[in-house]
């Protein structure tokens, strides 16, 4: 493995932790500050680290007594010193205080890395679910692989 490749590791570990913890200043840390994110809800688009922060605080609160386990699956990562990307399919898991599983949905995810300083951070992030032909609506759970 590459060190890119255990940079881009560090950043998906990251990632997963500073959900289940709801802890934002981690998570925040993954991203550049002129990071743009195409997220799946809501939102066109959130231009730079303070938008998405605003975005990431709300979603963390919303929860409750709720955390979220994320896995990613089919993780495909690229690159060189310096720049790398990622893409997987990402599993979000609602799990109560106690520890039930509650719900859970799947997104496609894509990332931009690129270094600032020693460390990759995030410069553009974009999340996405297929559109059903027949009703119009998203698809957050992916078909298993036959």
């Amino acid at each position: 493995m590459s060190d890119t490749d255990k940079q881009v590791q560090r950043a998906l570990d990251t990632y997963q932790s500073a959900v289940l913890a709801k802890n934002v200043e981690t998570f925040m840390h993954l991203y550049d500050p002129d990071v743009r994110v195409f997220d799946t809800w809501g939102i066109w688009s959130y231009e730079g680290a303070a938008a998405w922060r605003v975005a990431v605080e709300g979603w963390f609160s919303s929860l409750g007594d709720e955390r979220v386990r994320v896995t990613f699956q089919d993780v495909k990562i690229a690159g060189e010193q310096g720049f790398a990307s990622m893409s997987a399919v990402v599993t979000y898991a609602g799990v109560s205080a106690d520890g039930r599983a509650l719900k859970e949905m799947q997104n496609r995810i894509t990332w931009v890395l690129q270094a600032s300083g020693h460390v990759l951070r995030i410069i553009h992030e974009h999340t996405s679910a297929p559109v059903g032909f027949e009703d119009a609506k998203a698809i957050l759970k992916r078909e298993s692989k036959t």
